[in-house]
């Protein structure tokens, strides 16, 4: 076995730590954009049901 590769496998397992930890809250940060723009588009849909119920009643 490569004597170099198990002196490095502690770097090696570092960056493999890091970039999961990245990968992760990037996926993070994805979902809460979603969901964001979800709770947008449905507060946008109850607004106008909300206006087109209104202007039911008026007439």
């Amino acid at each position: 076995m490569n004597r170099g590769a198990l002196e490095n496998f502690p770097l090696l397992m570092y960056i493999l730590a890091a970039k999961t930890l990245i990968l992760c809250l990037a996926f993070a940060g994805v979902k809460m954009y979603q969901s964001k723009k979800l709770e947008e588009k449905l507060k946008k849909q109850n607004k106008e049901k909300l206006k087109a119920e209104a202007e039911k009643k008026d007439d």
